[in-house]
């Protein structure tokens, strides 16, 4: 037999539901990524996982590691040898972690010159033998994750572990990790079933584990499992449960044995807004909400138990318990928000701190107030609206509701303020000012809100740039990467006509003397490029075009907007890289000749055919382009400049620009120069590859 099934299975305490299938398909990835290294051929692998347990399956693995030729490259021959052909330290040093000799090293040709190589062949071992470090190596790599230590060992793990186990077939493989032999017995249910197996085979594993031990491994098929049977037992009701996706893989991740179970909760509790009923059946108590086919709120719930009892009607009423006092505190918080306005709330907001260098929420909400009315004049929107929103913005913070489910702020706001008479759209803005909350997530949906949410992200980046906190690396711990790009979608995706420069420059005034970067202007208007860049590139936008479009540095979105447009356009044209190269051209002569020249084109000096030509066609283009710049239709912009290429290119090849003529020179200088100002009026062509 040359190949057989492989079982590995690391046994712990209950491991992060958040993150167990991440753990679990990290760790398939390690094991698949050294067994390639090993050259080890397998058919599939398969992971599994439950709250105390990662394992996996290689079907049909190879027993045997196939020889294997190795090539080691040392250094070219120019660093491995002196100008008296002694050897280097370099040299010296690679033959040395080759076990060979200098003189038995061979010389190749690469791209970076010739240089040393050793070539050899190792013969392959069993598989058996090298499972282990295999193994090993892969459970070392989960790295990035927060690790633990547990009694008196000085092993870390993200849990502590109890049992490992590693079979190849019926054989157990030997090794120890965490302090932990390798053994054939694991862990079963904790409440059910046995609580010790034996596994003699690995083809046996998920059938002792299922019959015997009361655990569904197969992380697919439970999740499988709770949707089909939650889903079901919401339509005896004629409810539709709502299957959140984070949630279902969370529940997925707690339980070893799914059993799915409804439960109830007083009607009365429905006079609540539901996203607050929501909050706290999902967030608090990982319930799965049911709604009726209108999309209401029904007072009941699923859950999700981990054991199957004999009398299932005791862990419901435990449950409904539960939700009970957590919908009672809600109800009170809501009745006793209720008897006030969320003005009320508003001088509440000078004792919560917005950052310290920065003053309160107060001093922010004013802000906010006064942008969001600058940010509707430009956008052409009710300022009314907009400076009613902006004063109530953060008012729900200080409620009760809020301060005990803070997901529901702004949606909370929303609810308030309908209660007391505001319009909808001010209502609408209270809960949309956080959009979008994630990639993905939707935008604004009204004028007043986009004017409330700019002017909350702007007023943030502007505060903590201004303090020079910039975000570093993966640290952003006020989210103004988030902020900057939706601030970016709600400009781009609403067509807004705002210059994120005012936009700036008019949050700055209003911090008054409390910001110390002198450069916060251009370090913000850089940081947006920087967005603007990413987010264009992962929409499918060349590199190359970005760059082209962002020498220009337009700071309306939408103008940037329409070049890169206009630039993917001009690339897809026929004779756009006879018109970039001449401005690639253009550049490099302008770049490495002499700064000084001319105001205009003095056409007294023009006395070449070509160059009269190309001076006459610049101009004549010119007035046309006047009007497409300033209607910014930089696509009929760029084919008004096409034809150029044939000018150009004629220019160069009859006219000598560096002539010894000094006058000639600068005069020729000039018009190349002149024509770059053209095209940098659109974008840099010379950029593009």
């Amino acid at each position: 037999m040359t190949k057989e099934n492989f079982l590995v299975e690391i046994g712990t305490e209950e491991l992060p539901p958040k993150i167990l299938r991440y753990l679990a398909e990290t760790f398939a990835k390690n094991v698949i990524s050294e067994l390639k290294a090993a050259s080890l051929t397998y058919q599939e692998i398969r992971w599994f996982a439950t709250p105390r347990r990662l394992a996996l399956f290689v079907h049909e693995l190879s027993l045997m590691q196939p020889d294997r030729k190795i090539i080691k490259y040392g250094p070219t021959i120019k660093t491995a040898f002196n100008k008296n052909g002694t050897p280097t330290q370099a040299a010296v040093s690679w033959a040395h972690s080759c076990d060979i000799d200098i003189e038995h090293a061979n010389y190749v040709e690469t791209k970076k010159g010739q240089r040393l190589m050793f070539c050899t062949k190792q013969s392959g071992q069993k598989t058996a033998y090298l499972l282990p470090e295999i193994i090993s190596t892969s459970i070392k790599k989960l790295t990035n994750l927060k690790h633990m230590r547990w009694g008196q060992s000085n092993f870390y793990f993200i849990r502590p572990v109890h049992t490992v186990m590693l079979i190849l077939g019926d054989t157990l493989i030997p090794i120890n990790i965490f302090g932990i032999s390798s053994s054939r017995i694991i862990q079963g249910h904790r409440f059910m079933g046995q609580s010790s197996l034996t596994i003699d085979h690995a083809d046996h594993y998920l059938q002792v584990l299922l019959k015997k031990g009361k655990v569904q491994v197969d992380y697919f098929l439970r999740k499988k499992i709770i949707t089909t049977n939650a889903t079901d037992t919401a339509a005896r009701i004629g409810g539709l449960v709502d299957l959140q996706e984070k949630l279902l893989e969370e529940v997925t991740a707690l339980v070893e044995w799914p059993v799915i179970l409804m439960a109830k909760f007083d009607k009365k509790f429905l006079t609540i807004p539901t996203e607050a009923l929501v909050h706290t059946m999902v967030d608090h108590q990982k319930y799965f909400p049911i709604y009726n086919q209108k999309g209401a709120l029904l007072p009941y719930f699923i859950f999700v138990s981990n054991i199957e009892s004999s009398d299932p009607q005791k862990i419901i009423s435990g449950n409904e318990k539960v939700i009970q006092a957590r919908l009672e505190d809600a109800a009170f918080f809501f009745h006793k928000d209720c008897q006030h306005l969320l003005d009320d709330y508003l001088p509440r907001l000078q004792n919560v701190l917005f950052q310290k260098s920065l003053g309160n929420l107060l001093d922010k909400t004013y802000r906010i107030k006064k942008l969001s009315e600058w940010v509707a004049e430009k956008i052409n929107s009710n300022v009314q609206n907009a400076k009613r929103a902006g004063l109530l913005s953060k008012c729900d913070l200080m409620t009760h509701m809020v301060r005990e489910l803070t997901e529901t702020q702004g949606i909370m706001g929303m609810h308030y303020a309908r209660r007391q008479g505001e319009s909808e759209e001010v209502a609408i803005a209270l809960m949309e000012q956080y959009k979008p909350r994630f990639s993905g997530d939707s935008i604004p949906s009204n004028p007043t809100s986009y004017a409330l949410a700019i002017a909350d992200k702007i007023d943030t980046i502007v505060g903590i740039f201004g303090i020079s906190q910039h975000p570093t690396g993966d640290k952003d711990p006020f989210a103004l990467r988030r902020s900057a790009l939706g601030i970016l979608r709600i400009i781009l995706e609403k067509k807004l006509p705002i210059d994120l420069q005012s936009l700036t420059e008019e949050s700055i005034k209003l911090y008054d003397k409390k910001l110390s970067n002198t450069n916060v202007v251009e370090d913000i208007i850089n940081f947006f490029f920087g967005r603007l860049s990413s987010w264009y590139q992962e929409i499918g936008y060349k590199t190359d075009a970005i760059k082209a479009v962002l020498v220009c540095r337009p700071t309306k979105p939408i103008n940037f907007h329409t070049r890169i447009e206009a630039v993917t356009y001009f690339c897809a044209m026929k004779h756009s890289t006879r018109l970039s190269a001449a401005h690639k051209r253009i550049s490099s002569i302008l770049n490495q000749s002499e700064k000084m020249l001319n105001h205009n084109v003095h056409y007294s000096l023009l006395y070449e055919k070509e160059e009269i030509q190309l001076a006459t066609r610049i101009k004549t283009i010119k007035t046309s382009l006047d009007l497409f710049l300033l209607e910014e239709r930089y696509q009929d912009a760029l084919i008004a400049l096409t034809p150029l290429h044939k000018d150009i290119e004629e220019f160069f090849s009859k006219v000598l620009v560096n002539t010894k003529i000094k006058e000639l020179r600068i005069n020729r200088l000039t018009l190349l120069n002149q024509l770059k100002n053209l095209f940098l009026q659109i974008a840099d062509l010379s950029l593009l590859e």
